[in-house]
């Protein structure tokens, strides 16, 4: 075989050929890459009052050093999320966070990604994924819609209506990229209808629809946002409250029932610039129907699950007071033959049963062959990851001493009238998470804030509430792909919205939410 020549070398100074030139760092990149760390080193080196917490010794700094590190990394997305709340596994052991040795402190790391809310959500995520895989969420949406009217004025309502139904039980990005064709398709044949007129201002009200819905509607159940299952988390780990699926759709899902008529106004607002007249929305629908035929096999298992699954949630606290006197003398039994009392002090708690019934779901779902593996490599695994790291973050804030220091300089807001108290948490989250992501923003804002339930609640629910930006939310950004969008016009109809969302989140919580935490 004929060896064939060496290529010619590369003259000095001269750029290789075949091979691309690595991206360069912006320098705000750098900054937020450097910022975490030192922030870190500056906390946890300088000294402060945070060094001399009578008992506590160095831990409330270190905490409070890796807290700002997982916090600016987040803001600034230096790496996936998930990956950023992976820091406390190696942070806290090595700063010796927790005071217990560096195997006690790697235990009390790693328990906050093991909590049951985890696989609640876990199970929710499955839920989610076998109704995508089978379009299920999709037929319940063109139903929704096709029974509240046809008429621009009523498709823009069922629009936000079926949307903030859906995102109820799956993430509100899969709620909005499956919503996105379907108000494509809609608007296309308005546009036929109208003589090929583009109706730009139309189309912007029904693309922000499906955005501002995917976000609002996850407020209303347990599994519907991840911010949902933190905030409940946050409760049961460190105020000792477990808030039942039941009562927590009592508390959240009126205040989507109230926001979605504001949605309505303000959207329609914009849409009625183009002067629709009653089209033929209603043949879509109809052909949209017609095209998925009647319910298959897999959407009725898959809808069978869900009801289940949702009665058992619902009936949680009964259920509970059932099989906890059995559960718990079972695992007594389990503890004495192994010889340990671990399982002593275990009291079932409500997220235990939700977190069963969740997995129950999931289980089903795979044995009925209504989930496949692919539909489950699909789920956002790094979710899972992400919550046990702000579980992991706020055990820290706590076990390290840095909980006391905070509630003692939040003292002057914590003293000020419940309901500045409220306003300020409202707003503050909904700025907050124009900017950074609304998981971060409430993992933010759960560890500043004043320990008053009603406070943290309205903070739970500002943070899916940012309307003015696309890096708000996923359903943000994913409208703008549609053409529709134009960032002027986000801006300013989700300005209105945002201090809309403030002053009803403050109102709500004042005078309903707050009660139903009482006893």
């Amino acid at each position: 075989m004929q060896r064939q020549p060496d290529p010619p070398a590369t003259p000095p100074g001269a750029p290789r050929r075949g091979r691309a030139p690595a991206p360069r760092v912006s320098p705000l990149r750098w900054l937020g890459i450097a910022s975490g760390p030192a922030a870190a080193l500056a906390i946890a080196l300088i000294p402060s009052g945070l060094h001399a917490i009578p008992g506590h010794g160095h831990r409330p700094a270190y905490a409070a050093a890796v807290a700002a590190w997982m916090a600016l990394w987040w803001l600034f997305e230096v790496l996936p999320i998930a990956l950023t709340a992976c820091l406390p596994l190696v942070l806290f052991p090595l700063l010796g966070v927790f005071g217990r040795g560096p195997a006690g402190d790697a235990a009390r790391a790693v328990a906050p990604f093991l909590d049951a809310y985890i696989f609640l959500f876990l199970g929710g995520m499955a839920i989610g994924a076998a109704m995508e895989q089978w379009s299920l969420h999709r037929r319940v949406a063109l139903h929704i819609m096709r029974a509240i009217g046809a008429d621009p004025k009523r498709l823009l309502l069922g629009m936000l209506i079926a949307t903030s139904s859906i995102s109820l039980w799956i993430s509100n990005t899969a709620t909005a990229v499956m919503m996105v064709p379907i108000g494509l398709a809609l608007l296309a044949q308005l546009e036929s209808a109208a003589g090929g007129r583009r109706l730009s201002h139309f189309g912007t009200a029904i693309m922000l629809a499906v955005a501002y819905a995917s976000n609002v509607g996850g407020i209303g159940t347990k599994i519907g946002t991840g911010v949902n299952s933190i905030f409940c988390g946050f409760l049961a780990e460190k105020l000792h409250r477990d808030v039942g699926f039941l009562q927590y759709m009592a508390l959240a899902l009126p205040f989507v029932v109230l926001f979605v008529p504001l949605l309505w106004l303000a959207l329609w607002r914009v849409g009625r610039r183009d002067g629709l007249a009653a089209g033929h929305a209603r043949d879509v629908l109809d052909r949209e129907l017609a095209a998925m035929g009647p319910m298959s096999r897999g959407e009725k298992k898959v809808a069978a699950v869900f009801a289940a699954a949702s009665a058992l949630w619902i009936l949680g606290d009964p259920l509970r007071a059932a099989i906890a006197p059995h559960l718990q003398a079972a695992l007594r039994g389990l503890a004495a033959a192994l010889g340990s009392d671990a399982a002593a002090t275990f009291k079932v708690q409500g997220k235990h049963v939700e977190a069963g019934v969740a997995l129950l779901a999931a289980l089903s779902l795979l044995a009925m062959r209504a989930l496949s593996l692919a539909s489950l490599r699909r789920m956002p695994w790094g979710t899972l990851v992400l919550l046990g790291g702000s579980f992991a973050m706020a055990a820290g804030i706590e076990g390290g001493g840095l909980s006391a220091w905070m509630a003692a300089q939040l003292a002057v807001i914590a003293d000020a009238p419940l309901l500045a108290q409220l306003g300020l948490a409202s707003a503050g989250t909904i700025a907050l998470s124009a900017l950074a992501s609304n998981t971060a923003t409430v993992n933010v804002a759960l560890n500043v804030l004043p320990r008053d339930l009603g406070v943290l609640f309205a903070s739970t629910i500002a943070a899916s509430c940012d309307f003015m930006l696309p890096a708000g939310t996923p359903p943000n950004a994913i409208v703008f792909g549609s053409g529709y969008v134009r960032l002027p016009a986000m801006i300013k109809t989700g300005f209105l919205l945002d201090v809309a969302a403030a002053l009803l989140i403050t109102a709500y919580v004042y005078g309903y939410a707050r009660h139903l935490f009482v006893g």
